[in-house]
């Protein structure tokens, strides 16, 4: 039930029922007072909870955005760089979220607190003021009606008069005081309706502000942190990789520690006991010594190993000789003497043992190594890639693609090891290779594809080679993923021929499993878990090697979601990571005009060689007279040059520059280009005898531009149809063999390379070898 309503005409009544009535408003406004002074308190206690909650949140994300990840290698995946970074997202959510706690804990004591205590002073303590009066002139005014009415009626008449006069004034302003106290009370009764409500609505909105601030960088964070959690699913699925290898290597290295010892060709390396001779006796000091082969530079540094801290400053000598000490010159065991070239006298070292003698012996010889760290050194150079590895592997691959493309944990679950040797033995044995039969249920398919995978590693080497492993983890290392894409591409093709195409076979494979991966679940990261390892394992298994596992997977996924432009295209020369990358656009021919524009054109690159580049591309071209790769006969290759017959004859040119030159580019192109004089068809023109030509141009040769083309870089022309180039111009004029397209100019700078980059071929020619 609520409160009865003050009616004023009660006022005057002053009944038993109206003071029941007034009663309850009063009881009702002693409440309402206490209870606001509680909700203050405990408002102030909530303001003062949620400062220190922001105060130690702050200070949580201090520490979070303080911590910097370290990674083991000299440099970091793509997902570990996104774990290392959320530590400082996380401490910017976090204080973003208490910039928006600490506006609200600012405003709420003018929201919250302040309204409060004002309606409790103002209203409230003001009603009880009115409370007093009107309990005074209560009593008041009861006190002068009984003493009114205790006078006898005897008085005289004015001083009867004058008390009448006297009661009915305090009686009125009883009155008075009674209508606005029951005012006041009802007022105040009303007020707390939207006066009380309305503070604490607005701290509320203080409150939805802030968690719906939390709620949009909830939203802003959710690409971070999806992007997060792949990152962190990668890392796991590598870290348990990378572990179980680990862990491998450290059961090998305890059960046979000298097998696994890390032996250089360059540097020899462990401790050793010098001894230092004194005036009577003679002491030996342990020492961390180093020997560089190539400089026969010896370092030793005085190391206590107890202690683990450098004692001794770093000494350094030059290599003279060095010699064993027989067992009956010295009482020490291991023992060798060593001379220096820069200082005198003869140091005698004493080794660990015989076998660290014998290699610190061989070292300083100059003697290599005896032992072979290659792991698997037994099944290794079993498989070939040749032509029964390639019918294997394509056979095996057709029935994966064939029976079970869609089989969950594809690649990842391995079969019985017995059941996959079988398989592959009998798959390499001429005799029975034609009686497998892998579509039926004999062969499960993960026994398939574990011997895809231990064909892969029987290789005397991995499919992308020892001398490009390292190449290929550095190009995975690089920040840029464009950069990555260009040099591995550049890479893949420095490949031998046999590596490539069966690279070029199986990663076109996996890139159909991927593409099921809703199925099977073998997602591009899960395939370069599994093939990572196996396509560019390490030549010697050591810790550094296995913490770069995580980029052979990086390479293995790159090669297969670019799997088309790797193995598809050409990559453009000097396009490296360090260099100006081109993406080369396909020709068009224009259905308006026959004037070919500058897009549809290839792009050039110029860059200048070395000497030794020269030479050894002037060396690398070779004209032909006939499409097939042979010679021309000496009496051809000198025809003169107003001999049309002999010009016609010359007509085609193939250039060869191939990449196993010392420095290395990588790559094998060939490419027709055509050229006559005068007046015949434009094209270019090379001659085999390139001593019977200075490095310049034939003088007198002239040629006639079939086609008008607009230039669109600096290192183009602007010509129209029939303009005549001289070869003082040191143009050169370009196009597809077999192709009725326009004529395409390029501008020969003076001792520089042109790099022709045409739709199907890329062709490296020399300067002194073109002309017009």
């Amino acid at each position: 039930m609520g409160l009865p309503a003050l009616e004023f005409s009660d006022c005057y009544l002053d009944s038993p029922q109206f003071r029941d009535r007034l009663k309850s408003h009063e009881l009702e406004l002693d409440k309402t007072n206490k209870f606001i002074k509680e909700l203050i308190k405990d408002g102030k206690a909530l303001i003062q909870a949620l400062k220190n909650l922001s105060t130690a949140k702050r200070k949580f994300a201090e520490s979070l955005n303080e911590f910097k990840f370290q990674c083991i290698g000299d440099a970091e995946t793509d997902d570990e760089i996104c774990i290392a970074k959320s530590l400082q997202e996380f401490a910017g959510v976090l204080q973003n979220l208490e910039d928006e706690r600490t506006r609200m804990i600012e405003n709420a004591d003018d929201v919250l607190i302040m309204p409060l205590e004002r309606f409790r002073k103002e209203q409230i303590s003001a009603a009880k003021e009115a409370k007093k009066k009107y309990d005074k002139e209560t009593e008041k005014y009861c006190a002068v009606l009984e003493k009114h009415l205790s006078l006898s009626a005897k008085k005289k008449e004015a001083h009867l008069h004058e008390a009448d006069s006297q009661v009915d004034h305090v009686r009125q302003h009883f009155y008075e005081v009674s209508l606005e106290y029951v005012f006041k009370v009802q007022e105040v009764q009303e007020r707390k309706m939207f006066d009380f409500v309305e503070p604490l609505l607005a701290f509320l909105q203080g409150l939805f502000t802030y968690y719906h601030h939390g709620y949009e960088l909830a939203k802003d964070f959710n690409h971070f942190k999806t992007d997060l959690t792949i990152s962190i699913q990668n890392t796991r699925n590598r870290f348990e990789s990378t572990r179980s290898e680990v862990e491998c290597l450290m059961r090998k290295m305890k059960e046979n520690p000298h097998e696994h010892k890390s032996i250089s060709h360059d540097t020899m390396e462990g401790y050793l006991f010098v001894q230092e001779k004194r005036s009577f006796v003679s002491t030996w000091v342990k020492h961390y010594c180093t020997y560089h082969r190539e400089p026969k530079r010896v370092t030793m540094v005085l190391f206590d190993q107890k202690s683990g801290g450098k004692v001794g400053e770093e000494e350094s000598f030059t290599l003279k000789s060095c010699t064993r000490r027989k067992t009956d010159s010295i009482e020490k065991r291991f023992c060798f003497d060593v001379e220096a070239v820069d200082r005198p006298g003869v140091i005698t070292m004493q080794a660990l043992s015989e076998e660290d003698r014998r290699l610190w012996m061989e070292a300083m010889d100059g003697r290599e190594p005896v032992y072979n760290l290659n792991r698997d050194s037994q099944s290794e150079g079993l498989a070939q890639l040749d032509v029964v590895g390639f019918n294997i592997v394509k056979k095996f691959i057709y029935a994966v693609e064939t029976r079970g493309i869609d089989e969950q944990g594809l690649y990842r679950i391995v079969g019985v090891n017995s059941r996959v040797q079988k398989l592959l033995g009998l798959a390499m044995d001429p005799k029975t290779c034609a009686d497998v039969e892998l579509d039926s249920t004999e062969w499960e398919i993960k026994t398939i594809t574990s011997a895809i995978k231990y064909y892969l590693r029987m290789l005397p080497a991995p499919l992308m080679t020892y001398q490009y492993q390292r190449s290929f983890i550095k190009a995975a290392k690089l920040d840029n993923q464009e950069a990555r894409i260009t040099e591995i591409h550049s890479i893949i093709h420095r490949l031998p021929e046999k590596n490539r195409q069966m690279l070029d076979l199986l990663t076109k494979h996996l890139a159909n499993v991927a593409s099921h991966h809703q199925q099977n679940l073998m997602t591009v990261a899960n395939l370069g878990v599994v093939f990572g390892p196996t396509l560019l394992r390490p030549q010697e298994e050591t810790v550094a090697a296995i913490m770069d596992i995580k980029f052979q997977n990086i390479v293995v996924e790159i090669l297969i979601e670019n799997h088309e432009r790797i193995f598809k295209d050409m990559p453009v020369p000097g396009g490296g990571p360090a260099n100006l990358q081109l993406n080369l656009q396909p020709r068009r021919k224009s259905a308006e005009s026959k004037a070919p524009s500058c897009s549809e054109r290839p792009l050039t690159l110029f860059h200048t060689p070395t000497h030794t580049q020269k030479v050894e591309k002037r060396n690398s071209v070779v004209v032909n007279s006939t499409p097939e790769p042979q010679q021309l006969h000496p009496a051809q290759a000198n025809a003169p040059h107003n001999n049309p017959s002999a010009t016609r004859s010359s007509s085609t040119a193939a250039v060869n520059h191939n990449s196993s030159g010392s420095h290395g580019h990588g790559w094998t192109q060939r490419n027709s280009l055509t050229s006559t004089d005068g007046d015949q068809d434009g094209g270019l023109m090379a001659r085999q005898n390139s001593q019977s030509r200075p490095n310049s141009l034939v003088p007198g040769r002239k040629a006639r531009a079939l086609y008008a083309c607009k230039a669109e870089h600096i290192s183009e022309l602007s010509f129209i149809a029939g303009t005549i180039f001289e070869n003082g111009m040191n143009l050169i004029l370009a196009r597809l063999p077999g192709s009725s397209d326009p004529l395409v100019p390029y501008l020969n700078r003076p001792a520089t390379t042109a790099l022709f980059t045409l739709t199907h071929a890329s062709v490296l020619i020399p300067p002194p070898q073109l002309f017009l």
